[in-house]
């Protein structure tokens, strides 16, 4: 049986703009890129915060300790690091970040 294709899709508010597979090992802003979609980052670490976007439906893999970044504020609101989480399947996510 031929394996699942999960999708990411990305949206600007309610616009789509672009999907992409979703692939192991890579983070979420790694696969935006590899579509063309710019999403901005400085630190690809998690600690300055600049790439927070927010997931509109799915799951992110969020680590045990959040990074500087991010507080619990943001992640009840669907605030995540695209630099540094993965999604756990199929996601849509908003470049808008949740402010």
């Amino acid at each position: 049986m031929p394996k699942k294709v999960e999708l990411i899709r990305f949206f600007k508010g309610n616009l789509p703009i672009g999907m992409a597979n979703k692939e192991p090992d890579l983070t979420i802003i790694e696969i935006a890129y590899n579509v063309g979609i710019n999403i901005p980052s400085n630190c690809t670490s998690g600690t300055c915060g600049t790439c927070l976007v927010r997931l509109k439906k799915g799951i992110i893999d969020y680590p045990e300790d959040l990074p500087p970044g991010l507080d619990d504020f943001l992640v009840e609101e669907g605030g995540f690091l695209p630099c540094c989480m993965t999604p756990k399947g199929e996601c849509e996510i908003d470049i808008i970040p949740p402010l």
